[in-house]
């Protein structure tokens, strides 16, 4: 059964990824630092147990696609206070997953603090120890647009670099502190310091960097700094307003007057 999830708008949703950081720090005597300690948040503050499983067969779901990578990457069973992630997303056994790992983990910390309430004990689930209870959600990247997905992707995003730290690195690393902006086409006015796109004008290999690809590469310091992949911290930059891919219309409207 689909649950009907409402709108909650993404100032809501940063709120709370805020007070949760916050009542973590109170309660644990610590500061917030990146990278944001999400094991620690989730198993010592919210005490929610994370285990890893072969998702697929766990949920008896057969694998599909080109090397059969999981499309089931995590699931949270409410009840229990329990988060299952895909083995091949362990870390110990994966240290090249520990990015989509910490994501993974902080996407279910998203579901359990905006949409636990939708997900009423259904008795004929069994009680709170049976293991055979279905999770309240499976989170499937063939369903990632889905609302409810969306929203635990901004929370876990606002958790994994959160507002504040984020604007604390860029005046470390641009004293300036002004935006960035992809290098125009055509030379224009703005207030902005432009990146560069790598080219190449080799004869029969001619290359020029899309926007995504010369973002993220402009992303990839802060990146490692929160413990995070470039195209998350990309588009987290680009929330903030500290990132453009092209000068803002309103920007060129102001000058232009």
């Amino acid at each position: 059964m689909t649950k009907f999830v409402s709108y909650v708008p993404d100032e809501a949703i940063e709120k709370d990824a805020q007070a949760l950081l916050a009542e973590y720090a109170h309660a644990r005597g610590v500061t917030i630092e990146a990278p944001i300690a999400i094991d620690d948040i989730i198993e010592k503050h919210l005490k929610i147990g994370i285990e890893f499983d072969d998702t697929h067969r766990l949920f008896g779901v057969p694998r599909s696609g080109i090397g059969f990578d999981p499309d089931i990457l995590g699931a949270i069973f409410f009840e229990q206070k329990r988060i299952v992630i895909d083995e091949s997303l362990d870390p110990d056994e994966n240290p090249a997953k520990e990015g989509r790992y910490r994501y993974t983990a902080a996407h279910e910390v998203g579901h359990w603090r905006l949409h636990r309430g939708l997900f009423g004990k259904d008795p004929a689930q069994g009680s709170l120890l049976d293991d055979a209870a279905p999770p309240s959600v499976i989170c499937r990247t063939s369903q990632a647009k889905a609302r409810i997905e969306l929203q635990a992707d901004l929370y876990a995003s606002c958790v994994r670099m959160p507002r504040k730290l984020v604007f604390a690195a860029w005046d470390e690393a641009f004293p300036d502190r002004k935006q960035r902006v992809l290098q125009p086409s055509e030379s224009i006015d703005h207030p902005f310091v432009e990146i560069a796109r790598f080219e190449s004008r080799i004869p029969g290999a001619a290359f020029t960097e899309s926007d995504d690809k010369a973002l993220e590469s402009f992303a990839k310091p802060f990146a490692e700094k929160f413990l995070v992949s470039p195209i998350a911290m990309r588009i987290r930059l680009e929330k903030l307003g500290l990132l453009h891919r092209t000068v803002p219309l309103q920007r060129l409207l102001s000058d232009g007057s």
